[in-house]
């Protein structure tokens, strides 16, 4: 399974709850033990298998790209329409974008603004990469990216600014569902086993999510009520063919942006 067979494989999860589902079994199930499991935001998952600290992790897919990793084939974490997790917030009408504060968490979703900026205003805005706090981004810059829990904790409808929910936006501009992250390693690190590990503890989550929602609502700082719509209306987990088709779209639309070399945030 990995090089060394005589250590169990290091594998990177992200530190938010939507990918909680995808690690249950791990966590709690038959998976158990099965694996050496650790949690950080997605940019340092990515760094992580980068480095070789870890062997395996839930990658943004541009790092994917960028490191040549394989895909694990079958879960992942998809938008197919709004995601209610990634959200662009700008003081002034998006088109007037000049500066765009982006939380660090994730380089999918800093990719994903930058491509519907592009595509959609016909911009691309200097990107800076600052702390999770709206109003000290805003107070900087135009326009804010909100990734990840902390932008579970706000209520978009209560904002006095312009604010679009970027998986929305992606469904609008493809007809495709977005995928954020997928299990990735190094060439040779794909197998029939570990790929059975991933999709089982997936599944294993995904029978349990009224669990997973009353036990990790409130470190989230969310209601149980959120994140069981969260889990269950704004993010998928299990691969389809229009899901690979909407990950190689935005790839592609990645690429034509920007060469994948050199994007960093």
């Amino acid at each position: 399974m990995i090089p060394d067979t005589h250590r169990l494989p290091k594998v990177c999860a992200v530190s938010y709850l939507n990918t909680v589902p995808l690690v249950w079994g791990m966590l709690h199930g038959p998976q158990k033990g099965l694996v050496d499991l650790s949690f950080e935001l997605p940019s340092v998952c990515a760094d992580r298998v980068r480095s070789g600290e870890a062997d395996i992790g839930i990658l943004p897919v541009i790092e994917m790209q960028r490191q040549g990793l394989e895909m694990f084939p079958g879960a992942a974490i998809i938008a197919r329409g709004p995601v209610r997790s990634i959200l662009l917030i700008s003081k002034v009408p998006f088109a007037r974008i000049r500066t765009l504060a982006a939380d660090s968490g994730s380089r999918t979703s800093v990719m994903l603004a930058r491509v519907i900026l592009a595509r959609r205003h016909g911009i691309d805005p200097e990107v800076r990469t600052r702390k999770a706090a709206l109003e000290a981004m805003l107070a900087e810059c135009d326009a804010a990216l909100i990734i990840g829990d902390p932008a579970l904790r706000i209520d978009p409808a209560a904002l006095p600014y312009h604010v679009a929910d970027l998986g929305e936006e992606w469904t609008k501009l493809t007809g495709l569902p977005m995928v954020f992250a997928v299990w990735s390693g190094k060439p040779g690190l794909v197998t029939p086993e570990l790929t059975a590990l991933f999709t089982d503890s997936c599944a294993y989550g995904l029978e349990r999510i009224e669990e997973i929602a009353a036990r990790e609502h409130a470190a989230r700082g969310i209601s149980a009520g959120l994140a069981r719509e969260y889990l269950t209306r704004h993010i998928q987990f299990q691969m389809s063919e229009r899901d690979y088709a909407g990950m190689q779209t935005y790839l592609q639309y990645a690429a034509a942006l920007d060469s994948i070399e050199q994007f960093s945030t």
